[in-house]
C-alpha cells in the first residue's frame, strides 16, 4: 500500500514542478516545497479519510478510491493554498483540477487495465 501512496505524492510533486517550470520559476527544493505542500498534505488527508492502507481497500482503483484521492487533493489543496496566503485564480483552479485528474486518475486507469489483462 505504501508504494501507491508514494506514487500519489510523487505525482503531486510532479504537478507542482511542472507548474513552477511553466511559469519560469526555479525548481530548487524550497520553492518546490512551498508550491507542493498544500496538495501533498491534501493527498495524505485523502488517504487517511479513505483509509486506503486497509487490506480491504484497493488504492489503485479509479472508483471509488482514485476519485476520493483526486477530489480531496484538489479541494483541500486549493483551500490550503488560499489559507496560506497564495492565490487560486479560476485558470489555476481549472488547470490544477484537470492536471491532477490526469495524474491521480490516469495511473489508476492504467493499473486497472494492466490488472485486467493479467486475469
Amino acid at each position: 500500500m505504501a508504494r501507491w501512496l508514494l506514487l500519489d505524492v510523487v505525482l503531486v510533486i510532479v504537478f507542482a514542478a511542472v507548474g513552477r517550470s511553466s511559469h519560469a520559476e526555479a525548481l530548487h527544493p524550497l520553492g518546490l516545497l512551498s508550491t507542493s505542500w498544500p496538495f501533498v498534505v491534501a493527498t495524505l488527508l485523502a488517504w487517511l479519510v479513505g483509509r486506503f492502507w486497509r487490506v480491504d481497500r484497493r488504492p489503485y482503483r479509479v472508483w471509488p478510491e482514485g476519485l476520493v484521492v483526486w477530489l480531496i487533493t484538489v479541494v483541500v489543496g486549493l483551500g490550503l493554498r488560499v489559507l496560506s496566503g497564495d492565490t487560486a485564480q479560476l485558470p489555476f483552479i481549472i488547470v490544477a483540477t484537470i492536471s491532477l485528474a490526469v495524474l491521480l486518475l490516469g495511473w489508476r486507469l492504467v493499473a486497472q487495465l494492466v490488472l485486467r489483462r493479467r486475469t
